[in-house]
């Protein structure tokens, strides 16, 4: 016999979008009912940033052991695979009751651990619950896409969901897509005694500035990854207990192989077999179809995250949970804001961004100013060694900042200042005018705002200037 509930807010899902939602919502006071069909925590948790950054650090950890002597210390690290893979869950584990069903619950949140599925605008089934809500939250989140390459589907490959689970350390893994995902899980793997190869069809990195891709291109190969680009994969086929992928580059075809397939082609909306029909949402390949305030077809239906786009990383998530909480339960016209935007990809140095790039920045206005600064100008790089990359700034002539490039070590640290300078609209005076402890790697962003004033400032008109008050006394 099935229960019945009703409830002020129904959230699917109990990633990063989700939870932040539920606990928002039962905290100020709303019924809420929260539904989960697999971990609480979802993907970033258990399949994507948590586990993914503990084997990167991992990564690193042996990195470090091994690249010591330029410090006078001498060493080499030896790799026990299990027991990193332990760590790994570890973390996860350690992380875990933030997100658990008892916590939740603790929170006012009535959580059901079933599949989900609409059976009309108002009314959603979840296992023998039938829930009528005021309004509803969808955050379904995303799932590995898998591409049409032949021969994939006869032969076992990793994608996230599952390679942070072996026991075994690859000998040779390969890795489909060179995007972040597939970035950081060859640097991680390389670092930890793996061979790499990463095949891309187009240009690893894509989203990123092409200039700052360059030189972490230029890494990756010095670490001994095989980068492929602008390379299809034409057939996968199992080989001698490991897996072969026949590519094309040029007309020219090549078998490689590897004892390891990891699929990191990017991620697909999970929609499937949520009845989205039933309840009147409209949604595509890329996704459900929301408006400026995250509101689908049924306007008592929102849908956040990744399953709605058009940005697939947990911060949006939490964004977008602030979104809905004031339009859900304040019924404030908020809207989404997508102008300052940062990501990261987490490979040694990190590469992030916010705001245009100089092509885009060149398409919207024309008239730009490209500020740089390296850090192998920074004194606590060059203390700690770690001088690769720069950070490049695009302004308008009037110095207000378009956006933020940075490749180098702790970016995604770095570009939290100017994910505020571009959200907030500020001038570059205000960065260059700021006083930065010393000696830290933050220098970095402020020398290359205060660049935008040496032409001035150290030319000749200034000269003069100060030569005529000088006569003075």
């Amino acid at each position: 016999m099935s229960q019945r509930i009703e409830t002020d807010i129904c959230v699917i899902g109990a990633g990063s979008a989700g939870l932040s939602v539920a606990a928002g919502a039962s905290q100020m006071g709303a019924r809420t009912v929260l539904v989960e069909r697999a971990k609480m925590g979802g993907d970033c948790l258990n399949y994507g940033c948590v586990p993914s950054k503990a084997l990167l650090a991992a990564g690193r950890r042996a990195r470090i052991a091994n690249h010591s002597a330029e410090f006078g210390i001498d060493g080499h690290a030896t790799v026990d695979f299990a027991r990193v893979q332990a760590h790994v869950a570890g973390v996860i584990a350690a992380i875990a009751p933030h997100d658990s069903v008892e916590r939740f619950q603790g929170l006012g949140v009535t959580v059901i651990q079933a599949d989900a599925r609409f059976t009309g605008p108002g009314e959603l089934v979840a296992g023998d619950t039938v829930i009528r809500a005021k309004r509803f939250v969808i955050a379904t989140g995303s799932h590995a896409a898998i591409p049409p390459v032949p021969g994939l589907e006869s032969v076992s490959y990793l994608t996230n969901e599952t390679i942070f689970g072996m026991p075994e350390k690859p000998t040779h893994l390969l890795i489909l897509g060179g995007g972040p995902i597939g970035l950081e899980m060859a640097q991680a793997h390389r670092n930890l005694g793996c061979e790499v190869t990463v095949i891309e069809m187009a240009s690893i990195a894509g989203k990123d500035d092409p200039e700052l891709v360059e030189l972490l291109r230029k890494r990756l190969c010095a670490d001994g990854i095989r980068l492929l680009e602008r390379t299809k994969a034409l057939g996968v086929a199992a080989k001698q207990g490991g897996v072969s992928v026949m590519v094309e580059k040029d007309g020219i075809a090549e078998e490689v192989s590897g004892s390891h397939l990891l699929v990191a082609t990017g991620r697909a909306p999970s929609v499937e077999g949520l009845g989205l029909e039933a309840a009147g949402v409209r949604y595509g390949k890329k996704g459900i179809e929301v408006d400026a305030r995250l509101r689908t077809s049924n306007r008592h239906i929102f849908a956040i995250g990744d399953v709605a786009g058009p940005y697939q990383f947990t911060h949006m998530a939490g964004y977008h949970a602030g979104i809905v909480i004031r339009n859900a339960l304040f019924r404030l016209p908020a809207k989404v804001d997508y102008s300052a935007v940062p990501w990261v990809t987490y490979t040694d140095p990190e590469l992030a961004q916010v705001g245009l790039n100089e092509e885009a920045a060149r398409q919207q206005h024309g008239d730009i100013r490209i500020l740089r600064w390296g850090f192998h100008e920074n004194d606590r790089a060059q203390a700690e060694r770690e001088t690769e990359g720069y950070a490049k700034i695009v302004t308008l002539p009037n110095g207000r900042i378009l956006g933020a490039t940075i490749l180098g070590p702790q970016a995604g640290e770095l570009i939290a200042l100017w994910a505020l300078a571009v959200s907030k609209k500020m001038k570059i005076g205000a960065i260059a005018s700021l006083i930065l402890p010393y000696p830290t790697l933050g220098e970095v962003g402020k020398r290359a705002a205060g660049s935008f004033y040496t032409p001035k400032l150290f030319g000749e008109r200034t000269r003069k200037i100060v030569r005529f008050l000088l006569k003075f006394g």
